[in-house]
């Protein structure tokens, strides 16, 4: 898995899906955690919105390009609908934040070609871009 984990946090390209406008929730940490180590980062939100006075998109569909890494940020059962979007779009690694997982998602990834992170959180394993 350590190989995995560098690996995805050398892709540039995040997208966050569970980006929240409020600063208390983990879906706003992790984005803004990521966007200030130098990471492009997406935001994703079904309700749309700002963080910050950057835009979060209602699906991964509508980013203006799609992203290395799908980070979720969402419950189990809502990453088992987002592995899915990765496959139609052609997303190849997801990680899946801590109380996000399922095993169904994950089964779903190794059965479709998509790498997978998971029991690791992305804001403390993440790198710092200069």
């Amino acid at each position: 898995m350590e190989d995995l984990i560098r690996e995805f946090i050398n892709q540039r390209v995040w997208a966050v899906v569970g980006a929240s406008t409020d600063p208390a929730k983990y879906g706003n940490k992790i984005y803004r955690t990521l966007r200030d180590a130098g990471y492009t980062v997406y935001g994703v939100n079904a309700r749309g919105g700002h963080i910050e006075g950057q835009q979060l998109y209602r699906s991964l569909a509508d980013l203006p390009e799609m992203p290395a890494v799908v980070d979720t940020v969402v419950p189990p059962k809502v990453t088992d609908h987002v592995v899915q979007q990765c496959t139609d779009l052609g997303i190849t690694r997801v990680w899946m934040q801590p109380g996000s997982e399922s095993q169904t998602a994950i089964d779903y990834c190794q059965e479709h070609g998509i790498q997978v992170v998971h029991h690791a959180c992305a804001m403390i394993r993440r790198r710092t871009w200069d």
